[in-house]
């Protein structure tokens, strides 16, 4: 059995991304461009789906779930990475690292998790639409979130336990641009074999067996789909499908490829730019593929705005 943590290490160096000095000026004014446009565009997201009694409905209850997940999810990374890459001092205590694994843990498990529960109610808005507003009642919407949420706070304290239990007692530079739990447990004073195995149970718990569930119920949607006569009607069903099946290959695969393989296989440069995406990439793109492209959504920007025509 492995001591509790004895550590010496009181801080870790994040040397985050590997860039000149002149490309750097130029990647902070990126991030920043696209963390204040995720800021912006989740924020206009939840706003509007609160104000517009229109959208009301369990689709866009778990869009706006969604979009608040993405704020914090994106909050809890790329302002340290913003700060570390325009200081010299790139250092983050032993505390403050251990919250940010756990608190970036509890929003991905959770948003992981929210995805099928978005593709359950796809499902039941495609293949039983008569009874939709009758099974997907607020109640059942909100137990279903308080689900993804629990699930996602008790397997993070797990990841998080098993990952910090261990001895640190240097180095203490993370190759990566926040603490997560694969970069950080290079630096263990310890075999970490149990560790990848626990990251791959757990992994499988809170990826694979989501990705699975929304896979099963997409063959599902699809083949009712193909039953509907009007070809109008089919395009219609398709394009409510797309959205969701895009985002979740965007969150889903690259989360995967970085949670269940060996750290033994781990390449530094490929997690980070595996990280980036489903941390960053992904929440940038969610309003746009799943919301604001939306004629919802846009008339009630119109209304919210005063920018409509008058009532009809």
């Amino acid at each position: 059995m492995q001591e509790p943590n004895l550590s010496s290490v009181n801080e870790f160096i994040l040397l985050g991304f590997s860039f000149s000095p002149r490309t750097t000026p130029l990647l902070f004014a990126a991030f920043l461009m696209t963390y204040l446009l995720i800021i912006l565009g989740n924020s206009l997201i939840t706003i509007l789906i609160c104000l517009d009694s229109h959208l009301h409905t369990p689709m866009y209850f778990f869009i706006c779930v969604l979009s608040m997940l993405d704020l914090g999810y994106t909050t809890t990374t790329v302002p340290q990475m913003l700060a570390h890459l325009t200081s010299q001092k790139k250092t983050i205590s032993f505390t403050s690292c251990v919250a940010q694994m756990y608190i970036f843990l509890v929003l991905g498990i959770t948003e992981s998790w929210l995805f099928a529960i978005m593709s359950i109610d796809r499902y039941v808005a495609i293949c039983h639409p008569l009874r939709y507003k009758v099974i997907m009642s607020p109640w059942l919407c909100g137990v279903m979130v308080i689900f993804c949420g629990l699930w996602g706070v008790i397997s993070a304290l797990v990841y998080t336990v098993f990952a910090m239990r261990l001895p640190y007692c240097g180095p203490n530079k993370i190759n990566h641009f926040f603490c997560e739990v694969p970069a950080v447990l290079k630096l263990a004073c310890a075999d970490t074999s149990v560790n990848d195995r626990i990251d791959f149970i757990l992994g499988f718990s809170v990826i694979v067996i989501p990705f699975s569930l929304i896979f099963v119920i997409y063959i599902n949607i699809f083949m009712a789909i193909l039953r509907i006569r009007s070809v109008q009607g089919r395009l219609k069903a398709f394009s409510t499908c797309a959205s969701h099946i895009t985002v979740v290959t965007m969150f889903c695969m690259p989360a995967m490829v970085m949670y269940m393989k060996p750290g033994s296989e781990a390449s530094p440069d490929e997690d980070k730019k595996l990280a980036l995406f489903y941390n960053v990439i992904s929440a940038f793109l969610n309003p746009i593929i799943y919301s604001l492209r939306n004629k919802d959504v846009k008339r009630a920007l119109l209304k919210v705005t005063g920018w409509s025509r008058a009532p009809e």
